[in-house]
């Protein structure tokens, strides 16, 4: 998969109306979905730290601070540089949310809820979660999940992007 594939992949996952911009409440309800789905509480400090880091990504993408982050604007900030300044912190704090049992890993269901949560297909997590799981303890460590998302941002390869090119086919 291309680079503007993966990236339109995720945009497409954004733009949760489907109207062709990522609106900053689009953007900023992710870590209130993830705490939802695994039961977290509104007063969480997994949650308050989730919102302070996806404001910090909402105003490095929204380039001309409008409010709204069309394609262009997400396809221009998106790479290396974003994801590891803004996008792992945001992403680590939706990853800690979800991990529930708090032991640095994601197990199946953890996972499949925050995908879920976050407006990815579920019927492909299973074969995401399986492309992930590289040593099939039936675990997804945080650095390896936050690797494969990086990979599939700045090159459109990881073990995940594998897994939504096959369920995409199938």
């Amino acid at each position: 998969m291309d680079t503007t594939t993966a990236k339109r992949h995720i945009f497409s996952m954004l733009d949760v109306d489907g109207d062709g911009v990522i609106s900053r409440q689009e953007y900023l309800t992710r870590p209130e979905r993830a705490a939802q789905a695994v039961g977290r509480s509104g007063d969480d400090p997994l949650l308050s730290v989730a919102r302070t880091t996806h404001e910090q990504v909402f105003a490095s993408m929204d380039a001309d601070q409008d409010g709204r982050v069309t394609f262009a604007e997400y396809e221009a900030w998106a790479g290396g540089q974003s994801f590891d300044e803004v996008c792992r912190p945001a992403l680590g704090s939706l990853f800690d949310l979800a991990d529930t049992d708090n032991d640095g890993h994601l197990d199946r269901a953890e996972f499949t809820a925050l995908r879920h949560a976050l407006g990815n297909p579920v019927d492909n997590a299973r074969a995401a979660f399986d492309a992930l799981d590289e040593d099939g303890d039936g675990r997804i460590d945080r650095d390896a999940y936050l690797a494969q998302i990086r990979s599939f941002v700045t090159d459109g390869s990881s073990s995940m992007a594998q897994a939504l090119h096959m369920q995409s086919h199938s």
